[in-house]
């Protein structure tokens, strides 16, 4: 199930609750943005049982550290965004940077690194597209990822091509504007505020 999109005065007033210590807003928050969490932490780190304990961890660190979210800076749901994809990429790292790597026939560092670039913007593209209008998401679902044209797209969902068409480049209009706000990807050494987070349950 897609999580609505929130207005920022949401995002605002849950930070204030969590830095009273209302454990009812971490359970709000939880309810509303957890399958997201997962999701991208899930599809970066390939592992359901990685990606539930990645989960908590990013929900624990929000609940120790509120203030580390600032709501001026863009939305809650961005924010955690971010914070799994890095954790989860630093978790790849960790778990492909081991001495295995230097034995006969493994891949090189630069292919690993290239590979976990590859898989967490992947990851990053499709929870974006998870938060989108779902008139917006389901255009973009059958146009781009099940390669559809813009007549079959209009043709399954009931509207006209027209309307096909301007939902999609609304959507990847979107899409893109999220993608640049978004978390980017750290190098090896770790963005700034990184080894903050890693002090973080």
């Amino acid at each position: 199930m897609t999580a609505p999109r929130q207005a920022p005065h949401w995002d605002a007033q849950l930070q204030r609750r969590l830095a009273r210590g209302e454990e009812t807003a971490l359970g709000e928050l939880y309810d509303q943005l957890s399958p997201l969490v997962h999701g991208l932490a899930g599809r970066i780190l390939a592992d359901q049982a990685a990606a539930e304990q990645l989960t908590r961890e990013v929900f624990a660190h929000l609940w120790t550290h509120p203030e580390a979210f600032d709501p001026g800076q863009g939305s809650l749901r961005s924010w955690l965004g971010a914070l799994t994809h890095r954790r989860a990429v630093d978790r790849l790292r960790l778990d492909r940077g081991t001495p295995e790597e230097t034995s006969p026939g493994a891949a090189q560092p630069a292919v690993v690194e290239e590979a976990i670039r590859a898989a967490a913007t992947a990851a990053h593209v499709q929870y974006v597209v998870a938060t989108l209008p779902d008139p917006l998401r389901e255009t973009i679902a059958e146009t781009y990822y099940d390669g559809r044209t813009y007549q079959e797209t209009a043709r399954r969902l009931g509207i006209s091509e027209q309307a096909a068409k301007q939902r999609m480049r609304l959507g990847l209009q979107l899409l893109a504007t999220e993608l640049a706000e978004g978390p980017g990807l750290p190098g090896p050494a770790a963005a700034p505020g990184a080894a903050a987070d890693r002090s973080a349950p």
